[in-house]
């Protein structure tokens, strides 16, 4: 949206009229002539070299509160609240780790320029990567626009991004939310959003600039905040994961400390945590951390070691963004229970959980202040039955990842509690004693109540749902960004059917996850809809739904989907196909017990996770 306005900044210079793209931060390249069409902006010129985003901010998001007139973001006068930022974290110059790119918030403050409204712009970037991640947000309307890569071999690729309005947006895959909008009248409580989008780079080659997609036309406008390579995660393996369903009310806590079991599936001389605000509107102060190997309850097999983030005991994570720990020599043997203690020094009311965690953690007594040194476990007098804020625990080396995308029956409802039973558990247990295929790592995304399309969870706020946002709006974070993933299995749809969502959604929806993981050169790995004949939610419209699903996994084996999982014909009962062998049955007919997980692991072909 770029026709008709009088004055713009581009590389730090005003101009009038037209965009003029600078070649130096003095001396304007020639622009060519605008498109004819009704709705087309002038064209950003074809051989401008590369400049910094910064050199081409032209245009002002931030307002100071108390000057709302010092920006306008969306050409109505309305602009994002440079207080609502603050208090999010999001100050100027703050790097954010979103979705594993590290991505810089403008340096410049409320009032001057901090974005550029792409039209062709040649932005410098550099870097090898396994995406390009863009912070934007669209105003007028959500925008679509092709760019380009280019890289120093000389070679280009094509890329396509879409960018949700800022203001009606999904709430689900944002980056964050603001409560207020800057307006000329004054400030409104309604939100902004602003979005942390990737797109697909040819991985091994050196990226040296990037074309922004030309101008959307006169009613809408992309706004880029941020552009960066994210980089891979070379040197390390996910050996633990879960995704984050909500954020949910806890306590109130006050200087307390967690200390959270999770199980690994791959070993390795070091070891790294991921923490997550993710759906969070404020910043999280974590005072220390640590880590050991489980002895029994909250106690720890040796004396805790001390976990740092940019050499710093602790760190303070922006609403929605995530912090990684430093590296630390710790050896992290595989099949075990690590204890990551997590101290809390300020008052918690809320906190971003995975909810169904099927393994007991514990919690400090309330103002016992740092315990994550303590090795007993006399001091944590509580229980937790979910992981708050650890989303990852990465070791150093081996082969890569699996990423387990599924609801509750992949998250383990019906398994024996602490007895790590659950389906990906016991693959992960095969990939380690054979030799045959490379031995990873397996992910668990399991959400319990989850389904393909449609969110649980509204994306932001505070909430007692636990079956998460969809599988389409968290594929990004809980697949695309996990720690060196190679495969994804994904095992969804029965929440689908039974909550009334027909089997040409529920396909659409599989095919477009297929689609997206295989675009990132993730194989895919698809498994059929489980029986659950017997439960109240399994209707015979449901079942109906469920078979169509299932004929359309098998038919896409090799197609759509790389390998098909046949989950369905071993479980199913051969007398009543609608329902589960009683032996594998958990009692509900809708969840398998330990019997029939195991089954299920032990029925997949190794050979079909690796291409």
């Amino acid at each position: 949206m770029l026709v008709g306005r009088p004055r713009r900044r581009v590389g730090g210079v005003l101009v009038s009229g037209l965009v003029l793209v600078l070649a130096t931060a003095a001396v304007p390249a020639r622009a060519t002539a605008p498109d004819t069409g009704p709705d087309a902006g002038p064209a950003a010129p074809a051989t401008a070299p590369p400049l910094p985003l910064e050199r081409l901010f032209d245009n002002r998001g931030v307002s100071d509160d108390a000057h709302p007139r010092g920006a306008d973001f969306d050409d109505r006068g309305n602009s994002l609240s440079a207080r609502d930022l603050t208090a999010a974290g999001w100050t100027p110059g703050r790097s954010l780790a979103l979705d594993g790119a590290r991505l810089r918030w403008p340096r410049t403050r409320a009032g001057k320029p901090d974005n550029v409204r792409a039209n062709g712009q040649s932005v410098r970037v550099s870097g090898r990567g396994d995406a390009l991640s863009f912070l934007v947000a669209a105003t007028g309307r959500e925008t679509r626009g092709d760019g380009t890569v280019h890289y120093a071999d000389g070679t280009r690729s094509a890329y396509t991004l879409a960018a949700p309005d800022w203001r009606t947006g999904p709430l689900a895959t944002k980056a964050v939310a603001l409560p207020h909008i800057n307006s000329p009248e004054g400030q409104r409580a309604e939100q902004a959003r602003l979005y942390a989008l990737t797109v697909p780079v040819a991985r091994g080659r050196t990226i040296v600039s990037v074309t922004l997609p030309k101008d959307p036309g006169r009613s809408a406008d992309l706004h880029v905040f941020a552009l960066a390579v994210r980089s891979p995660a070379s040197g390390w393996t996910g050996s633990w994961s879960a995704g984050t369903s909500g954020r949910q009310p806890v306590g109130p806590w006050t200087d307390r400390t967690l200390r959270l079991v999770v199980h690994t599936s791959a070993s390795g001389p070091r070891v790294r945590v991921r923490l997550a605000n993710t759906f969070a509107s404020t910043p999280i102060a974590v005072g220390h951390a640590s880590v050991a190997v489980q002895a029994s309850g909250a106690g720890a097999a040796d004396p805790p070691r001390k976990l740092a983030f940019g050499g710093k005991p602790g760190t303070r994570i922006p609403a929605g963004a995530q912090a990684f720990s430093d590296p630390l020599d710790f050896s992290v043997p595989a099949d075990a229970n690590l204890l990551v203690s997590l101290h809390l020094p300020g008052r918690v009311t809320a906190l971003p959980v995975h909810a169904r965690a099927y393994q007991r953690s514990y919690v400090s007594g309330e103002g016992s202040g740092d315990r994550t040194g303590d090795r007993g476990g006399a001091r944590y007098t509580g229980t937790l039955t979910t992981w708050p804020l650890l989303t990852g625990v990465d070791v150093g080396g081996g082969p890569g990842s699996v990423v387990a995308l599924g609801d509750s029956i992949t998250d383990g409802d019906k398994s024996t509690v602490d007895g790590n039973r659950r389906w990906p558990d016991v693959l992960a247990r095969r990939l380690r004693g054979q030799s045959a295929v490379p031995r990873y790592g397996v992910l668990n995304h399991g959400i319990s109540a989850n389904r393909v399309v449609g969110d649980r969870y509204p994306g932001d706020g505070v909430s007692t749902e636990i079956g998460g946002v969809s599988a389409q709006h968290r594929l990004e974070r809980d697949v695309l960004a996990q720690t060196s993933v190679r495969t994804l299995v994904v095992l969804e749809g029965i929440n689908d059917v039974r909550s009334g969502t027909s089997a040409d959604a529920v396909i659409a929806g599989l095919r477009s996850l297929a689609e997206r993981a295989r675009g990132r050169g993730l194989r895919v790995v698809a498994a059929t809809v489980l029986p659950c004949g017997g439960n109240s939610g399994c209707t015979p419209r449901a079942e109906e739904w469920r078979r169509e699903i299932n004929a359309f996994i098998r038919g896409a084996d090799g197609g759509v989907f790389h390998a098909v999982l046949d989950f369905d014909a071993v479980i199913r009962d051969p007398r009543r196909p609608d329902r589960m062998l009683p032996a594998y049955d958990s009692g509900d007919h809708l969840h398998p017990g330990d019997a029939g997980l195991r089954a299920m692991a032990d029925s997949i072909a190794l050979r079909k996770l690796v291409g």
